[in-house]
């Protein structure tokens, strides 16, 4: 203790100010009577009797707590208390959000007062390290949240007991049974926290919707939108509301709108998709001079602001994409049927029209609401089929495209965008939805296609959007924009360090002098060992796109101007920009910038619970696809490392497991140096690292926690 004990003797006073002290000094420690007697002046009978009549007035004062039988801690209401949120669960802590403090407060599972994620707490600190990492306790759960937990059904003659998917809360939910006599033994249940008291072994909770049995595929894909809190089904109000819009084009409707019917018109989707949002049209001008139009479903005609089909879009925000199902922002109405760029029907679009010459630079360009005739739908495959033969139906409109795009993609590399490209794993499902297949999708020139004027559209309605024009003077105007920030330098130097430990050196530390670095890097390393290891964390160290109101630019794209605007069927944002667009087209000046920035913090955190939800639903299905594999081996490569083990990815599928780090090897330890980014083995020398190649055997399988356990095969020649 560092006070000096000097005043220490009988004088009640002296002995109790002595004590509360200690008690203030110490928050954390747990004092006994005789510990507190011989440290505050004796423990004779007389210095304890003292004692205890000090610490009984401080225990009716509120300032100190029994926390065990004659153990005593100063009260954590005692000290100054703050508002937070609970953000993030691990079996052993929970880390609150307090604005007052940069970073989150840690707390210990025994001092959590019964908290879970999201919900509001008042907490209390205890304890500041020296390189301020804060440690607190709850003493309050202000306000549970609404946040609700997927789990699987145990049931006795009185108690429901819902053990949850989510490895992060490590305790069962109970509820009583006599409420819900239809919850039967493997059903999965979705279920909300209403209160845990203290004292009590388990939380208590309420049945939300009870989804099925464990281990069917609707079952576990709705629980897994459940989960992130997303949607898995439309109201019947959202729907009789979406039946009941007139689908009808009147002649007055087509007078209003600049009519391209004439133009020939094509989509190009992947194979399986129902809702075609954007359409590609042209007409050649002359010889060198293209007129190329890109067509996008004017959802904004049919869904009204405040409406109840809008309602449920801004709530959604997003369509999420399953392994095996895609979950609209909109009802079928709309983004199958009126929406959807079907060919061989009128469609009302917001269009982009470029002039292009050869170069693919713009001559003209115009922006409003049009009709068009889409003459042929193609899957991906089909028009990359016609790129590659020079043959086929629209040969010479697709061939026309792809060169265009193939020049607008060479201009946007050469002002610095950033080539990431990933592997990305599917499945071949049979018609339960069982995974029987992996394969890898490989983007090619088609998909460039369509990508680089969904691009154009996009950068030249949020630079028209962005400003007007008065005496002169380019005036900002509210606008919803996609931005990209430059990557933090402390990322960058981290990359750095892991890319030199291959023998790669990236020397640039900020600017667009990284994007250059970055693409000369990334072209370097296709085809080693080390480039999917590389390429992750590449990203890794790349800021987040976000929705915004406030332009700061799209670093990976290199565009000083960027919104969403082609994808106004599965994304809020672009009907948000559209309503923008058409508002400034008919010469109207003002919007509410506070509401739309709002839209769009709302729009971003649902957009990565949708991500969140989508990776999920990969697992399980990587999950389910290796059940059946369990002893199998495969060659595989060290993808990322924890404290507690090495993720590694199977070549073959690009499926991923864990390998703990206490079973490599029984004869050694093996322990995660952070610093240099390696799993190092202390006897044998034995060091792992990203993209290290390994050989592993399926371990285990855990179907509700979506994960698979390896067990890594160390080569003994390298001992």
């Amino acid at each position: 203790m560092s006070k000096k004990r000097n005043k220490r003797g009988n004088n009640r006073d002296e002995r109790a100010s002595f004590i509360v002290d200690m008690f203030r000094e110490f928050p954390d420690n747990k004092f006994s009577l005789k510990h507190l007697a011989a440290a505050s002046g004796g423990a004779d009978r007389d210095g304890r009797t003292m004692t205890f009549a000090i610490v009984r007035q401080l225990m009716e004062e509120g300032f100190v707590e029994e926390v065990a039988r004659s153990k005593y801690r100063l009260s954590r209401r005692a000290l100054p208390s703050y508002d937070g949120v609970v953000a993030t669960i691990t079996p052993g802590a929970l880390y609150v959000q307090v604005d007052d403090f940069e970073s989150d407060v840690y707390v210990s599972r025994r001092n959590g007062g019964g908290a879970l994620d999201g919900d509001r707490v008042k907490i209390v600190i205890s304890r500041r390290s020296r390189d301020g990492e804060l440690e607190g306790s709850i003493v309050e759960v202000v306000e549970r949240s609404n946040k609700p937990y997927v789990g699987t059904a145990q049931v006795t003659s009185n108690s429901i007991f819902v053990t949850p998917d989510n490895r992060r809360l490590a305790t069962d939910i109970h509820l009583v049974r006599k409420d819900y006599p239809e919850v039967e033994a493997g059903d999965k249940l979705l279920v909300r926290v209403i209160s845990w008291e203290e004292g009590e072994r388990l939380p208590e909770g309420v049945l939300v919707d009870r989804l099925g049995k464990a281990g069917d595929n609707d079952t576990e894909m709705h629980a897994i939108l459940a989960e992130f809190d997303l949607p898995y089904r439309f109201e019947d109000v959202v729907v009789n509301a979406a039946e009941s819009i007139d689908g009808r084009i009147s002649d007055e409707e087509i007078a209003r709108r600049r009519d391209m019917r004439d133009r020939i018109t094509l989509t190009i989707d992947p194979a399986d998709a129902k809702d075609f949002d954007d359409a590609l049209s042209l007409h050649k001008i002359k010889d060198g001079l293209y007129e190329v139009g890109v067509h996008i479903a004017d959802v904004t005609h049919y869904v009204t602001p405040g409406s109840v089909v809008d309602n449920e879009a801004v709530e959604r925000a997003t369509s999420v994409y399953l392994v095996d199902r895609t979950v609209p922002m909109l009802p079928e109405r709309l983004c199958n049927e009126l929406c959807s760029l079907r060919p061989n029907e009128d469609k009302l679009c917001f269009s982009a029209v470029f002039t292009l010459n050869d170069n693919a630079e713009i001559v003209e360009e115009w922006f409003g609401r049009t009709v068009i005739h889409s003459d042929r739908r193609f899957a991906y495959e089909d028009a990359q089929s016609v790129i590659e033969s020079g043959a086929g139906d629209y040969a010479d409109e697709i061939l026309t495209l792809h060169t265009l795009a193939q020049r607008l993609r060479a201009d946007r590399f050469k002002h610095g965008a950033i080539a990431f490209a990933r592997d990305e794993v599917r499945f071949k499902l049979d018609e339960k939805g069982a995974p029987i297949g992996v394969y890898t999708k490989v983007q090619k020139e088609a998909n460039q296609l369509i990508e680089e004027f969904m691009l154009l559209a996009n950068r030249r309605v949020a630079e028209f959007c962005a400003h007007r024009i008065v005496g002169g003077r380019r005036v900002p105007r509210p606008m919803v924009f996609r931005v990209h920030d430059e990557p933090s330098e402390e990322k960058l130097s981290r990359f750095r360090e892991f890319a030199l430990r291959f023998g790669h050196y990236f020397k640039a530390a900020k600017g667009r002098a990284v994007a250059k670095e970055m693409n000369k890097l990334l072209g370097t390393i296709q085809g080693h060992a080390e480039s999917n290891a590389i390429t992750t964390l590449a990203v890794r160290s790349m800021a987040k796109a976000v929705y915004t109101t406030d332009n700061i630019g799209h670093y990976g794209l290199a565009f000083p101007y960027y919104t969403h605007f082609t994808s106004p069927i599965r994304r809020y944002p672009d009907m948000m920009v559209h309503r923008l667009l058409a508002s400034y087209l008919a010469g109207e000046k003002r919007s509410d910038k506070k509401q739309l920035e709002q839209l769009c913090v709302h729009s971003t955190e649902r957009e990565i619970l949708a991500s969140d939800a989508e990776r999920a639903s990969i697992k399980y299905k990587m999950a389910e696809f290796m059940k059946d594999r369990i002893g199998e081996e495969f060659e595989g490569t060290v993808s990322g490392m924890t404290d507690w083990g090495i993720y590694v990815e199977i070549n073959e599928t690009h499926i991923e497991g864990m390998a703990f780090l206490r079973d490599i090897d029984e004869s050694d330890y093996y322990r995660f140096d952070e610093a240099r980014y390696e799993v190092v083995g202390r006897s044998s020398g034995i060091r792992l690292t990203l993209g290290s190649p390994v050989r592993v055997r399926v371990k285990g399988v855990d179907m509700n926690r979506r994960t698979l356990d390896f067990q890594l095969l160390l080569d003994s020649n390298k001992r």
